[in-house]
């Protein structure tokens, strides 16, 4: 079947105009008949007869072309009037990502958008009157501009304020956390970043047309899936076999286990933060090809922080790429990439930690080094599983140790004073390893630590900063896939190589790795058989 056209495709286009042009109206409406999941997120239809806004993918009979509305975001949407469909439900579509990297506004826009969908800062804005003011104010701070211009901006490109799509993701969360899990409704509101249960209620009902209670009564799981299963959408083509033997490859064995084709299921032990707070478990995610999502379960004791929880699983295994746009750049020069996705991190720490003890040996070197650095400076934990029995260092523990410690594990001694200066920048608070990351301030603090270079930073950024349009310039593996190793200046030459796949230089990093694997197998690089087989 041919794709239809939307206007979202290109890697330079901002999908960001809302109402659309007859003609993306025109393809939005095919998709929708089509019910087509490859544009699972990157538009939702408003149904004037019923006031209702869908995904494409939802099961209901295709509304009339004259009643259909396309929006671009779920807070548009929503601030046109429209409450989201109980049924397709949109807050599990996956969030419709766009890149720019030249204009400063729509690259402006982008960092407001990632750090608003950050659940961490969601109680920052929650209060009435100023203190709503105040949390525009703030984000602004942070990214270096006024509220004012940071409202006309983002007011210009989206059609919503800053503050509406706040409160789109807050709403979108609990109504999520609600239809999903049991969290008593207290806990749902405190979660989704509101102040008190009062303000929630209102904002619910104002927005959505009932109270909580109402909508919790009025959801249902489908057959065979557990309760308490968290659903998380993501866009096809995508190759869930090499995403999760890549995290087989390098899995220490207590903190994670992953399964392949037959038993599509990574599980893993979880360490998060959250105001100040500990909070410690086990989550188990599982891939459901048929319906292009994946069902994810966790232990009681990660039910508050449960807002965290899907972003960093939703990085962790790419679920919100967009492979119509990069696949359109890309499948020219690696027509068996489509379905690769850029493997992510739960942890920040953790994997700069698997980047350092990565560099300049093969993976299976760096996995038995990681492995002992777990059994040696992990705190072990319960799970219904016994192949997950410990939580990876936390950073206060490792920025501790000496370097005798670490010698005896076999870690060298440059690779010592890295580890520790990573779990001190990182315990101290001054270095933020997390999607949504500041990427040129982050990597070159990354490149003031003693054992970092430009490598490790640019790893770090394809995998914990989510940042679609790093190139690890001077990786021999990659050079060598690019056919570029023999020239005078083979990181030159890759940088300029790579310049027609920007902004998805992480994605060609991937499939070039993929498709120079089985050539290369000597190769001492942390991208050693990445993909292969």
């Amino acid at each position: 079947m041919t794709a239809p056209a939307l206007p979202f495709a290109t890697p330079f286009a901002t999908p960001f105009a809302t109402p659309v042009d007859s003609a993306t109206d025109d393809g939005c409406y095919r998709a929708l008949q089509a019910r087509d999941a490859r544009f699972d997120g990157r538009f939702f239809t408003g149904v004037t007869s019923t006031g209702i806004y869908c995904r494409p993918v939802c099961a209901v009979r295709t509304p009339r072309r004259e009643n259909c509305r396309f929006f671009a975001l779920a807070a548009q949407a929503e601030a046109a009037g429209f409450r989201p469909c109980l049924r397709c439900r949109p807050e599990v579509a996956p969030q419709a990502l766009c890149w720019s990297v030249q204009d400063a506004s729509a690259i402006l826009v982008q960092q407001a958008l990632r750090l608003l969908d950050a659940p961490e800062a969601w109680s920052a804005g929650n209060a009435a009157g100023a203190g709503r003011t105040a949390a525009v104010a703030r984000l602004a701070e942070r990214l270096g501009v006024s509220d004012r211009h940071l409202r006309r901006i983002f007011e210009a490109a989206l059609g919503v304020s800053p503050l509406q799509y706040l409160q789109t993701r807050r709403l979108l969360t609990a109504k999520q956390l609600l239809t999903d899990t049991p969290l008593p409704v207290t806990q749902v509101a405190l979660a989704s970043g509101f102040a008190s249960v009062r303000r929630f209620n209102a904002a619910f009902a104002q927005h959505y047309g009932l109270n909580p209670t109402a909508l919790r009564h009025s959801g249902t799981q489908p057959a065979g899936v557990p309760a308490a299963t968290l659903r998380l959408a993501y866009r096809p083509p995508f190759d869930v076999p090499a995403l999760l033997a890549f995290f087989a490859r390098r899995q220490f064995h207590g903190v994670e286990w992953a399964g392949d084709a037959s038993t599509p299921v990574l599980r893993r032990t979880v360490r998060l933060q959250n105001q100040g707070a500990e909070h410690c478990g086990w989550l188990s995610a599982r891939f459901d090809a048929a319906r292009h999502q994946v069902l994810v379960q966790t232990s009681d004791s990660l039910y508050p922080v449960l807002p965290q929880l899907i972003r960093r699983v939703r990085a962790l295994l790419d679920l919100d790429a967009y492979p119509a746009a990069i696949n359109a750049l890309l499948h020219q020069s690696f027509p068996e990439g489509d379905g690769l996705r850029v493997p992510g991190a739960f942890d920040g720490f953790e994997l700069a930690v698997r980047a350092v003890l990565g560099q300049q040996i093969t993976v299976a070197a760096a996995r038995t080094l990681g492995q002992r650095l777990v059994e040696r400076f992990g705190e072990p934990i319960a799970t219904p599983w016994p192949e997950l029995t410990r939580l990876f260092p936390a950073p206060a523990r490792l920025a501790q140790a000496t370097g005798e410690a670490l010698g005896q594990l076999g870690i060298v001694r440059q690779r010592q004073a890295a580890i520790v200066a990573l779990a001190q920048a990182v315990d101290a608070g001054q270095l933020q390893l997390q999607a949504g990351a500041d990427v040129a301030a982050t990597t070159a603090a990354l490149c003031a630590l003693p054992g970092i270079g430009d490598w490790t930073a640019q790893y770090i950024a394809m995998r914990v900063l989510r940042w679609p349009d790093a190139f690890p310039a001077g990786d021999v593996a990659l050079q060598k896939a690019l056919g570029v190793q023999a020239q005078p200046h083979p990181a030159r030459a890759a940088t300029e190589a790579s310049r027609a796949w920007q902004p998805w230089r992480s994605y060609a990093v991937v499939r070039a790795w993929a498709a120079g694997s089985t050539a290369i197998p000597g190769s001492a690089t942390a991208a050693q058989t990445l993909l292969e087989p």
